[in-house]
């Protein structure tokens, strides 16, 4: 199953100009390094949608923490403990 999670923006960290972004997204705390080019719009602040290293679309907070809370509840956050945090 292809799955999503949701994280928050909380810097760019490199950007080749308005559409090429790389940017740190946290996880509940856990910080990773995520593509922004699909989602060009995006600010920090914002909430986005991840998958496979990708932001690939937003999400308002209240949606964002819904949905991050589910997928905690359901055991489908592993993929996050597996992988070097960025600090």
């Amino acid at each position: 199953m292809c799955l999503s999670i949701p994280g928050k923006l909380i810097e760019i960290t490199a950007e080749l100009d308005e559409i090429f972004r790389v940017g740190k997204v946290s996880f509940d705390g856990i910080i990773k390094e995520v593509s922004l080019t699909m989602v060009p719009e995006a600010r920090v602040g914002q909430y986005v949608m991840v998958h496979v290293g990708a932001a690939i679309s937003m999400i308002d907070e209240d949606e964002a923490k819904k949905t991050f809370d589910l997928l905690k509840q359901l055991g489908e956050l592993h993929d996050l403990d597996n992988t070097e945090d960025i600090k």
